[in-house]
């Protein structure tokens, strides 16, 4: 049979994501566990994506229709392989042979449960256009990796620990599973490829073996362990976020950003900071976390799908719900919960209030207590306060309403009307004083007190 040398530089990647992952006893599939606020299975895209593939194909198996619906929610239902039932890696990536279709070039295999694995890790496996190339890495414990038994240069075999004599388990050099190939390179060997093994399966690494009777390269490029790390127990996905949180605080340090406590600060994969920033101990930053450079993060906050500018100030305790968005100079305080609502420059609200959908004027003060009162049960409403207004503590906006420029709410109020720039809003009962009546009231309730006795 002629080998397919295929020279073409268009890439191609396949995702194996079809494993039970009994061992994370959990009803979420393996693969969509979290890591960085992200799936696993969704940084392996992410990698594929950053090598400029062409084609992605992801195998699922039939017992995850969860995972088939998120591979079909962002490359659509043209990237699905299904591996049913699971005969092995190798098997696995014969799934995918007819959903490349007629594709030419090279393919990387990679998995699902590997979310440290990046593009520049994986990229010099495309360095040879002929051939085999795996991607090692030299192991603390080889344990049960297979092994990579070298001549020279030249990757002689890959050899499961179970299959492995007692030279060969002495190696430390083992394998990762990644892999690429010329892809009719790739699906000739893997249908040379038989089960007469330990497991009864068909190995993805048998192919090494069979592309050197053909006289085609075998090549071996190195990784970090770190970063080929795969996910199979809860234990394994705590240590995978440890890594990445580690990760993640390193380059921001090396950007400019100031942590006093950087191993207490979580990161999701897509926060932004900007250098000068300072962020205080125990802060967590949620998907969709921009701050700009100058900005303070206190203590204790959640920032989560929000801007914060440059000099603004957040916490102690504040919570940054998705939409919030803070200007330059601004400040949300302790205890202040901020939900899809833009703060205008120098706009504060220090203490205790709830701001849900709406926007803040540039150099307003809102009360502390004050809520933005958004909900009516069935439909969600704005609330507006103009530049320079003030808003007493304990006040209630009921939305939709809009408080005028210069305009100020007196403390304990329930606005539900408009309020004109420059008025004085008063919306709460008047006070009266009766002389005498609290020490009457302090007697008669002692009297009834003493009765009980």
């Amino acid at each position: 049979m002629t080998t397919h040398t295929q020279p073409s530089s268009k890439r191609a990647a396949i995702i194996l994501a079809a494993g039970q992952g009994t061992r994370m006893k959990s009803p979420l599939p393996k693969v969509l566990h979290p890591v960085g606020h992200r799936a696993m299975l969704d940084h392996a895209i992410d990698a594929a994506e950053a090598l400029g593939c062409e084609r992605i194909v992801v195998v699922v198996g039939s017992h995850s229709p969860e995972v088939r619906a998120h591979v079909v929610a962002r490359l659509g239902e043209d990237a699905i392989a299904v591996q049913d039932p699971p005969l092995g890696t190798g098997h696995a990536v014969r799934a995918a042979q007819g959903v490349l279709g007629d594709f030419v070039g090279q393919v990387v295999i990679t998995y699902g449960d590997v979310p440290l694995l990046k593009a520049a890790d994986i990229e010099p496996v495309f360095a040879s256009h002929d051939g085999v190339t795996v991607i090692g890495f030299e192991a603390r414990d080889p344990g049960t990796y297979g092994r990579l038994v070298m001549e020279g240069d030249t990757l002689a075999a890959i050899t499961e620990a179970k299959e492995a004599s007692e030279q060969v388990l002495a190696i430390t050099t083992c394998n990762s599973g990644v892999m690429a190939a010329p892809v009719g390179l790739l699906f000739e060997l893997l249908s040379e490829v038989t089960n007469a093994n330990a497991k009864g399966e068909y190995y993805l690494t048998d192919v090494v073996e069979l592309a050197r009777k053909r006289g085609a390269p075998t090549l071996v490029t190195m990784a970090s362990e770190d970063s080929v790390m795969g996910v199979n127990a809860q234990s394994e996905l705590a240590q995978a976020e440890a890594l990445f949180q580690s990760v993640q605080r390193d380059a921001f340090l090396a950007a400019g950003v100031t942590m006093s406590a950087p191993d207490t600060v979580h990161f999701a994969w897509d926060t932004q900071v900007g250098p000068g920033t300072v962020i205080e101990p125990f802060v967590v930053f949620g998907p969709g976390a921009r701050i700009e450079g100058g900005a303070r993060i206190r203590s204790f906050s959640h920032i989560e799908g929000a801007a914060v500018a440059s000099g603004a100030e957040v916490g102690p305790y504040a919570r940054l719900r998705p939409g919030a968005d803070l200007g330059e100079g601004s400040k949300v305080g302790n205890f202040v919960e901020v939900k899809n609502v833009r703060m205008d420059a120098g706009a504060k609200a220090n203490h205790l209030s709830y701001l849900g959908d709406g926007s803040v004027g540039a150099g307003a003060n809102i009360g502390a207590g004050t809520i933005f009162c958004n909900y009516d049960g069935f439909n969600k409403a704005q609330t507006v306060v103009g530049e320079g207004a003030f808003v007493g503590s304990n006040s209630a906006l009921v939305a939709p309403v809009t408080i005028g420029a210069g305009a100020i709410v007196g403390s304990g109020s329930v606005i539900v009307e408009d309020v004109p720039a420059d008025a004085l809003a008063l919306a709460r009962g008047r006070q009266v004083n009766k002389a005498g009546a609290g020490a009457a009231f302090r007697d008669k309730a002692k009297a009834k007190k003493e009765s009980r006795k």
